[in-house]
Parts: C-alpha cells; structure tokens; sequence
C-alpha cells in the first residue's frame, strides 16, 4: 500500500481537505442526475460507489476522528449502503500507513529519541495501520515488540474534525441536529480518551490484569517505561485476524472456542467490572497460534452508571418486560419514551422498543444461542430498516450510554454470526441486586 508522507494537522489544512471532498461529492451527484435524465430507471449504485470511494479517501488522509467515525459507520451494517460498508470496513485494518522518516520525526518529538536509539531494531514499515495510530514490529533485548504510534495532530483536531464531519453524517445517517449533536458529543469524549495513550496503557494494564482468568482469552504485556502520550509499546502478539482466520475453513469446535472467548470477555466487562472494552471491531482480536482470543487494543473504553446499567439489563434479563408499567418506566428512566410524549405516542414507543430489546435480548433468555441462523440477524437488520424509515425515530430517544452500548452489544454480536459460533450465554449475567 502506497505510504503517506504527510498528514494535514492545522484546523486550516484540513478544512480545506473537507471542502474539496464535498466538491467531488457534488461534481457526483451532478454527474449521477444528468445520466437519470436519459435512464429515469438508474439506480443509486454508482453515486454510492463514488461517493463512498471519495469520502474514504478523504477520511484515511485525514486519519483521526474523521476515519474513526468510519470504521463505526461500517460496523453498523443496517444504516449505510452496502459500498459505503465495503469501503469503510478498510479503515478497521488497513489505512494507508505514514512513511518512515515521518515516523522518525514523531518518535524524536514525543520520546526525544529515534527508533534506533530505543529499541535494538525497528521496522519503519507498518505492520498496520488504522484510524488513529499504526503498529511497528520492533525488538529490544530479544523480545518481539508492537510500538503503536498515534498519527500527528490527531489528539488536538478531534473537535474541530467532528464539527465538519457532521454535514457528512447528516446526509449518511438523516439523524436530526439534537440527535446528531449527542452522537457527537458522546463519540468527542470517547475519542478524546482514546488519543491519550498514557490513559490507554493504564487501562490496557488494569483490564488484562481483571480478565486475566478468562478461559482461551490472552493479552499482551505492555511497557509504560517505553511508552509515551502518542505511544505505545508492547509485546508483539502472533496470530490471525478474523477475516485470515476464517480462511482456513477452523472447525465448528475451534470457531465455538473462540465465540465463547468473545462472549465471556464481553460480558465479564459488562457484568462484573461495569466498564467495556466498546470498540469490537475484528481488527482488535487476534487467534493466536495456540488457538486462543489475543485481544491487541483497549483505547476505547465504555462505563455502565447503574442509573443506565440496571434498567436496560432488567429489560433484557428478567421478567419486568413481561409487567406493562414496569416497562414503561424503564423506558422513561432510559429516556427512550419522553415525560411530555402524549398517550398515544408512549403506546406506539412501547411497543416499539418492547419488539426491538425482545429481538436484541434473544441470545440471552436460553441458556445458549446459536449466531450462524441468518434468521436472527435478518430480523435484526429488517427492523432497523423499518425504524430508519419512521419520522417517529427521527428525534433523540434514549440516554447517551444506548451509543456505545448498542455498538459494543451489537458488534459482539455481528463477530459472533461470522464465526458462526454457538455459545454458552450463562457464563456472565447481569447484576441487578
């Protein structure tokens, strides 16, 4: 993959990355009408092919916020064209990388030192690279390192990046302002926390000392002293990526083992410590070659506050679902139905949500689920089609955490279905108590 030599850093330089991108998008809509005034029947197709090929361009020059709102967009597979999909799963694995000297330049900036004179060899070529930062193959002492680098001026334009990604995301998600505005804003705190790597080390270190005794689950050993706030090293980890490992054709039994890894790291998190790992994109797990779950990223981390906690899991886990009033006030305390909503709109919200956390609760009211039905997931997308299409959904309903927490749930989920894994779900269960 063609290496990037520099990287727009000044609100000024990127700014001007935006507008031209947004001139080739109207220059394809322009293009994409005047073929319809000859063929009415023409499809969208091609306008979302160049539109998303634009955009992802666009978006891997800029890396950062604006690439990583990417790689979220392509996880949730129901609310973009299947080619905006296509092109933004790229951002997960493979962004195109920065060059060597710029990466000389970076370690002389944050460390005071170059690669050379830290560690005994360095690869100046990316092993990968993604949205906010790049992974190196170095060795110290004979031991295989990962140095992760995070891309220059990507901690300090992450709020100006998200206020000119927003004409974009209107457009992709036809969220309206309130509702796009807490998207933003929640996705802002995240992303902030995620570009510290001093907080990124403290955290990787706290959450694999925790998960430590998950079964077929394993972590690499990282090195503060080696570390810095634009970078990380750690033990180099060997494995396979989701996508590489599903190529061997792995037994239904090597895929359960690993499904059941995912599963207890997820909710062991969820349920036991109240805090998440909410970034379950495949590019952050590897299968090891011993045939465990390496887990290789924990920048981005989601806390459960009970005031969000113990409503939403009593919806999906006990019988309140089943008591009409109890459900209701589940749903005003999560902010889904609103205190000035008039009857008629708490009754079609209700059974709304009833049918959309009934669907989404399925793999945890038996003792174990199957994730290779396409049944489930063919339920699961329609219904998000429906709902995208409602006016009724298009103002904000429910807390801030539902963002996270739907992306981690639902991205655990859509790992699952790939593996085809069927997994034990009485593992790890909700505290209520």
């Amino acid at each position: 993959m063609k290496e990037q030599n520099s990287i727009p850093v000044t609100k000024t330089e990127r700014s001007a990355k935006f507008v031209k991108t947004g001139i080739q998008i109207g220059g394809n809509y322009i293009k994409h009408y005047s073929k319809k005034l000859f063929n009415p029947q023409l499809s969208r197709d091609e306008l979302n092919e160049d539109n998303a090929t634009d955009i992802y361009k666009s978006l891997s020059e800029l890396k950062g916020s604006a690439l990583k709102i990417a790689q979220m967009l392509s996880m949730d597979k129901n609310i973009l064209p299947r080619s905006y999909v296509d092109k933004f799963t790229q951002s997960q694995y493979n962004a195109p990388p920065l060059s060597g000297p710029l990466i000389v330049r970076t370690f002389s900036k944050i460390l005071g030192k170059t690669p050379a004179q830290i560690y005994d060899k360095f690869n100046l070529q990316a092993a990968n690279a993604a949205s906010i930062g790049q992974v190196h193959q170095a060795e110290l002492d004979g031991k295989l390192l990962a140095v992760k680098i995070q891309y220059p001026g990507v901690g300090d334009s992450i709020s100006s990046d998200l206020k000119m990604v927003k004409p974009f995301a209107f457009r992709l998600l036809g969220m309206n302002e309130r509702e796009l505005s807490i998207y933003i804003r929640e996705v802002e705190e995240r992303l902030l926390e995620e570009t510290d790597y001093e907080l990124e080390v403290k955290r990787s270190i706290s959450f694999s000392e925790a998960c430590g005794h998950l079964r077929n689950v394993v972590f690499p050993k990282y090195y503060p002293e080696l570390s810095g706030k634009r970078i990380i090293t750690m033990d180099w980890m060997s494995g396979l990526h989701l996508k590489e490992f599903l190529k061997t054709k792995p037994s239904q039994e090597l895929r359960d083992k690993i499904g059941q890894a995912l599963w207890d790291f997820y909710n062991f998190q969820q349920h036991e410590l109240r805090a998440v790992h909410a970034d379950p994109h495949p590019g952050n797990f590897m299968i090891t070659p011993d045939e465990r779950l390496g887990v290789i990223d924990f920048g981005c981390i989601k806390e459960l506050p009970d005031d969000f906690y113990i409503p939403f899991f009593s919806l999906i886990t006990t019988d309140v679902m089943q008591d009409k009033i109890k459900t209701i006030a589940a749903f005003r305390q999560l902010e889904m139905i609103h205190k000035e909503d008039s009857p008629a709109q708490v009754e079609f919200y209700y059974k709304a949500y009833r049918e959309m956390i009934g669907l989404f609760a399925m793999p945890y009211t038996s003792k174990s689920f199957d994730f290779s039905q396409p049944e489930f997931f063919r339920q699961l997308y329609s219904y998000g089609d429906k709902i995208a299409k409602m006016p009724e959904f298009k103002q904000a309903r429910g807390v801030k955490h539902f963002i996270y927490v739907n992306r981690t749930n639902f991205g655990l989920y859509t790992i699952l279905h790939e593996l085809e894994a069927k997994v034990n779900t009485e593992t790890y269960l909700p505290h209520l108590g």
